[in-house]
């Protein structure tokens, strides 16, 4: 497995150069095409209102600023796959970003989005982008901090590991970088231990080992802490520049009930996060 096709979404934002350079990177690194996307996000009228001339000139806002964000998204894209040495193509499309995205996806190998950004204007994407696409595409997100990037991904990975079918997800999708890491962690979080069972992690290890990965085992106990809070400590530890893992292993109702890992790390990360589910 690689990562041929690459899908970078593009809006106006300044974090999209970081995405952009991150994912021609990859894209040069495993020979790749790198697809940019900007979505002309849909206007969504207030449920309710009497004021039909006023509405008509926040429509007439909202249009210009989405022209604008078009224009800005362009010229980066641009600018930076002229400097790339990779094969590109630009991409825009009318909707909602997260549907977009999504058909899009289904024919990538990998995609590249950005975590969500506080105080966003209303032409941004949608919250949780990076959850809804990796969740209803099947496709693996490669998620960027708002805050960009202190270095180049794929050096120091951890692969937080549970034996969960999201787990393995992550895992197997994130195979290409994790084989040519100088260290990988996989880390286990309060395992389930008892006569029958594997030692934690080590059965993944062994799989990794075979693909000639460098691979270390790490096992922790969260306590009473939140799981996510521990990964993150973890991760600062180690230096750690890439985190993979399977979101949502359990029911969405009990991670929005219980907080979860998922959600602690998408909402507090400070280095890529590569999900699957």
């Amino acid at each position: 497995m690689s990562y041929k096709t690459i899908l970078v979404h593009c809006d106006a934002g300044r974090a999209t150069d970081a995405r952009l350079k991150l994912g021609f990177e990859l894209a040069d690194r495993f020979a790749g095409h790198l697809v940019g996307l900007h979505v002309r996000q849909a206007f969504q009228a207030p449920a309710f209102t009497d004021a039909v001339q006023a509405m008509e000139a926040v429509y007439s806002t909202y249009e210009s600023a989405l022209r604008a964000d078009e224009a800005a998204a362009t010229a980066t894209f641009q600018r930076m796959a002229g400097m790339a040495g990779c094969s590109s193509d630009w991409r825009v499309a009318d909707g909602l970003a997260d549907e977009a995205l999504t058909v899009e996806a289904r024919c990538a190998d990998l995609v590249i989005v950005g975590q969500d950004e506080p105080d966003a204007p209303p032409t941004a994407p949608p919250a949780k982008l990076a959850e809804k696409t990796a969740i209803e595409s099947g496709r693996p997100v490669l998620v960027v901090p708002y805050i960009g990037l202190a270095k180049p991904p794929g050096k120091t990975v951890m692969l937080c590991w549970n034996g969960s079918r999201e787990a393995v997800r992550a895992a197997t999708a994130a195979l290409p970088l994790l084989k040519s890491a100088n260290k990988v962690i996989v880390l286990t979080i309060d395992p389930p231990t008892g006569a029958d069972r594997h030692e934690p992690g080590a059965d993944a290890a062994q799989w990794l080992a075979r693909h000639d990965a460098k691979v270390t085992v790490q096992r922790d106990s969260a306590a009473d802490s939140d799981v996510g809070g521990v990964i993150l400590s973890r991760a600062a530890d180690h230096d750690v520049d890439l985190i993979v893992m399977g979101i949502y292993g359990h029911s969405r109702m009990r991670e929005l009930v219980l907080g979860g890992a998922s959600r602690t790390l998408l909402a507090s990360m400070t280095a890529p996060l590569l999900i699957a589910h």
